[in-house]
């Protein structure tokens, strides 16, 4: 019995690593970072991160809220339908593979679902496959309490990521209205979850006889890890990274506090879970429009100065990192030379090549000195991408 056992669990373990959502999200994230380089290859010449980073970074910054997120959920019992999460993962494959991820939010997806089986128990009706039956979802009960919970709760953690995502911006030079080379930034992220739900019934014994299972009172329940998808897409011009996805994270938070306050309503009135849902997807659209908006009719941050070389973006590890560069600031003098492109940056680089002497006007326009001793395997021209 004991075989069986341990046969069943590493099967069961195999058959979620071997999830489609987790296979297609690999396969997005090298995607993610082949494209980035190759922008970035098409107006600096060069990459900032490696081709791998999208990859590296997938799980590595979500596995902890991950984590706080399933010890939430089935803790405190918000149990959902196999059904609701056989959809939610669908979704977000095809969004996936579209790399459209402007659309790419928790909400959208755990909303879709929700009303797609909505939908098609009113249009379809009776579905049944190993024992799940759709016909016996009741959505003016448990159901329309958690999800809008657990939506607001994916809301949180996406508010939380994206507000920590400027460090990885992209910067690329566009032309503006006068026909200039400015720098903008671009931030396309992908997070995977690894969340652990708790489901009503017995919907995995037909797969894996021996899962782990538990009753209360008459109904059975198990742990089911799936993996959620978050995706974020936004192209800053008016704005540094640093501003703006900051600020934005913030209102996705309480975008979700107030989806997840408006679902605990629920409890007592169920239509509430479905207006929760419908505010969590309103105030989502409304927040990526109104930014997408600003971004496209205001400045370019990164305009060209004739006061000396913008910098659009700085190489890790570089000496223009160690100078505490960032993008945004503007290089007037080099080694007491006057620079206004890259070329004369790079001339007067050379003047001196162990020690590097700068002028810069910071963002705020205040004007600072930095120094820093270069050395022979230091990039050459500090490692800094400029607008030219």
């Amino acid at each position: 019995m004991s075989e069986h056992v341990v046969v069943d669990v590493l099967k069961a373990v195999g058959l979620f690593f071997l999830n489609p959502v987790w296979l297609v999200a690999i396969f997005a994230a090298v995607g993610l970072g082949y494209f980035r380089v190759k922008n970035e290859r098409r107006s600096f010449h060069v990459r900032l991160h490696p081709g791998l980073t999208e990859l590296k970074r997938v799980i590595k910054e979500s596995w902890l809220p991950a984590l706080l997120l399933s010890l939430v959920v089935s803790g405190v019992g918000l149990t959902v339908d196999v059904g609701w999460l056989v959809l939610l993962s669908g979704i977000a494959i095809v969004t996936m593979l579209t790399f459209y991820y402007q659309v790419a939010s928790p909400i959208y997806a755990t909303a879709f679902a929700f009303f797609g089986l909505v939908a098609v128990q009113q249009f379809v009706g009776e579905i049944t496959v190993r024992g799940w039956s759709l016909t016996s979802i009741d959505f003016m009960s448990e159901i329309a309490i958690t999800i809008p919970v657990i939506a607001g709760l994916l809301l949180m953690v996406e508010g939380f990521l994206v507000g920590t995502a400027a460090h990885y911006a992209s910067p690329f030079l566009t032309k503006t209205k006068r026909g200039l080379r400015a720098a903008a930034f671009k931030t396309k992220r992908l997070w995977l979850l690894p969340v652990i739900f708790l489901v009503p019934g017995d919907f995995l014994t037909a797969f894996t006889p021996y899962w782990p299972q538990f009753t209360v009172g008459a109904t059975e329940f198990s742990f089911i890890p799936v993996p959620i998808i978050i995706g974020f897409s936004q192209v800053a011009r008016a704005s540094f990274p640093d501003d703006l996805l900051p600020k934005m994270g913030r209102v996705i938070i309480w975008i979700g506090v107030l989806v997840a306050a408006v679902g605990v309503l629920a409890w007592w009135m169920p239509i509430m879970g479905w207006v929760a849902l419908v505010i969590g997807v309103v105030g989502r659209a409304a927040l990526s429009i109104v930014v997408a908006v600003r971004e496209r009719h205001g400045g370019f941050v990164g305009a060209p100065q004739s006061t000396g070389v913008m910098i659009a973006g700085i190489l890790p590890d570089s000496p223009g990192e160690k100078l505490g560069l960032v993008p945004g600031e503007c290089i007037r003098t080099v080694n007491g030379i006057q620079v206004s492109n890259e070329k004369e940056l790079y001339d007067a680089i050379q003047v001196n090549a162990a020690h590097c002497r700068l002028q810069v006007i910071g963002r705020d326009g205040e004007v600072r000195l930095m120094q820093q001793v270069l050395y022979r395997h230091d990039h050459h021209r500090l490692g800094l991408l400029v607008v030219r």
